[in-house]
Formats: structure tokens, sequence, C-alpha cells
């Protein structure tokens, strides 16, 4: 994937499909209570690419009154997680006291370092009355010499991003 312009590959044209190692078809795995992701990464033939370790897709899905995505707490050392929405809310909590709504065009970036959990939760007001959902995690592998490093958690509002207009 990439934001570059570019011609997609055709079949048996060696100039456009030589530059393709492996077509990476995402398996859906289930998060539990039937919430379900698109990954990726890992894939069999491909563990990671760079220092990305998971990529997951969610969504869309249209959780009704009463229901949401509820990604109990769970622990994490050595990485980094981003995650970015384009539609819907999610509701972080971690082990070192952050509590973060992430909203559409918002990003969060969790470094796990020498470890931390947390969730990931439907936000009260938006289980309550439903709401769509549509966004991207990635887990990324942290340098060797930061893999130790205390955790940290940031969150950059949709207006702190850069964006490009088409």
């Amino acid at each position: 994937m990439s934001w570059q312009p570019s011609i997609d590959p055709e079949f048996g044209d060696p100039a456009s499909c030589d530059a393709l190692e492996h077509v990476i078809v995402p398996r859906t795995r289930d998060l539990g209570d039937g919430f379900a992701v698109r990954r990726a990464l890992p894939h069999g033939r491909r563990q990671m690419v760079g220092p990305f370790i998971f990529f997951d897709h969610f969504g869309p899905v249209q959780f009704v009154s009463g229901k949401g995505m509820d990604v109990r707490p769970h622990p994490h050392i050595g990485l980094a997680t981003v995650t970015y929405l384009f539609d819907g809310a999610i509701m972080h909590r971690d082990s070192e006291g952050n509590v973060q709504e992430i909203q559409p065009g918002a990003m969060n970036l969790m470094t796990a370092g020498r470890g931390i959990a947390h969730s990931e939760r439907t936000p009260d007001l938006q289980r309550q009355n439903g709401q769509s959902m549509l966004g991207l995690q990635s887990w990324i592998a942290l340098p060797v010499e930061s893999e130790e490093s205390a955790p940290s958690f940031q969150h950059s509002a949709a207006d702190a991003l850069p964006t490009v207009s088409d």
C-alpha cells in the first residue's frame, strides 16, 4: 500500500508484476464477543514488513444499542501500537493510568517497552446509542535498545495531525 501514485500490476507484465513479492489476503480473527478484525500481518509467507508485526483492519461494523467492542485487558511488551479511526470511538485504558477516548481522524500511540496492559472498549455513550466503527491498528517492533524502555502513551487529536486533500 502506498500513497504514491502508481499503476496497478497487470498479470504477465514483468515490469509491473516483478515488483510484487507476495499478495497477502488478510485473515479474519475474532478478538472476543464476535468482534472480528482482518489481520494482514503476520502471514504465513511474511511475518513482518519492516518493523510492522501486526496489521489489523476492523470494520466497517454497526453496533446496535447496548453492544460494542470489548477488547479486555491484555499485556504488551517490546512493541508499540498505533490505532487510527475513520469512524466510531474507542475508549483506551491502561496500567499506567491513561484513559483516552479516540475519535475519527485521531491517533493513539502506545509504547509498551518493558510492559503495559490495556483494554479497548466502546465508550458508554456510543454503547448506549449504538455506533458504526472503522479503523486500523498496527503493532510495531521497537528497536532492541528500546525494548526495555518505560511504557508510554500519546494521543494526537485529529486537528493536530497532518492531512492531505486531493
